[in-house]
């Protein structure tokens, strides 16, 4: 369809490889994990979509007063060689999501994953709560119902019936009308705290995938930025706890009047 738009730096020969893909979307939960994943493998770039068929620069960044070169998006596939059996990984990471031709975008993606034979498409996600819990479950979402009997050997949760926005579900939907099998990975993430960063629930679901294909990675910084966010979300959620009650407990007439300023 738009092959052209795909440059190759290298082909690797891969083993039974899988793909993960990732996007930027609420909470970073999929871009936070998949490029954690990405570094720690020490996964070795191999390709990249072209970025003038699906993205246009909205500026420029001026530093010193002089302007720079218009930027593009990054979009880059990157492999990992298994040194014991198991799976080989293409990682796709994006720096942003197309405003249009997504299906095209996504479409490239899976012409990829054909050309190296994928055996298995990971996607993450942020799954939206009404509060805080404690720990971020992980959610699973699958092209083929065979695949939720894996899913439950992991503890990942069902949920039925919901919708997963942006290419991270789009990605899948696809690869089920290729026959490709793939599973959305969605960690819990509070819906006050939507428009921040949850390093918990890319961890959260950084670990159910690192168990599904049997390998092993150092989680030990990411559990870190996890506990400073659970640490800051904790103080503005007290912070704004102790608002609403010094709101509520003030009399009326004070409410009212700062209400109409």
């Amino acid at each position: 369809m738009f092959m052209d738009a795909i440059e190759f730096y290298q082909e690797p020969v891969l083993k039974n490889p899988v793909m993960v893909a990732a996007w930027p979307g609420i909470s970073n939960v999929a871009l936070k994990a998949a490029s954690y994943l990405k570094d720690k493998l020490g996964a070795e770039e191999f390709g990249e979509i072209k970025p003038l068929s699906f993205f246009s620069p909205a500026g420029v960044l001026v530093q010193d007063d002089v302007v720079g070169m218009p930027g593009f998006p990054e979009s880059k596939f990157y492999y990992w060689k298994n040194r014991v059996p198991g799976n080989d990984i293409i990682i796709f990471i994006s720096e942003a999501q197309p405003a249009s031709k997504q299906y095209e975008f996504a479409g490239l993606v899976l012409d990829v994953a054909e050309r190296f034979a994928v055996e298995r498409i990971y996607t993450f996600a942020a799954a939206i709560i009404p509060h805080r819990a404690e720990r971020s479950r992980v959610w699973g979402a699958v092209t083929d119902a065979w695949l939720i009997t894996e899913l439950r050997q992991y503890g990942v949760v069902q949920r039925g019936d919901y919708h997963i926005r942006g290419l991270n579900g789009l990605l899948l939907g696809m690869a089920k009308e290729r026959g490709i099998p793939g599973i959305c990975l969605l960690g819990e993430t509070p819906q006050h705290f939507a428009e921040m960063e949850n390093p918990r629930a890319s961890l959260s679901v950084l670990q159910s995938l690192i168990q599904m294909l049997g390998i092993d990675i150092d989680l030990a910084e990411l559990s870190e930025q996890a506990t400073r966010a659970d640490e800051e979300m904790e103080r503005i959620a007290k912070e704004d706890m102790t608002q609403y009650i010094d709101h509520f407990t003030r009399p009326i007439w004070e409410r009212e009047e700062e209400e109409n300023e």
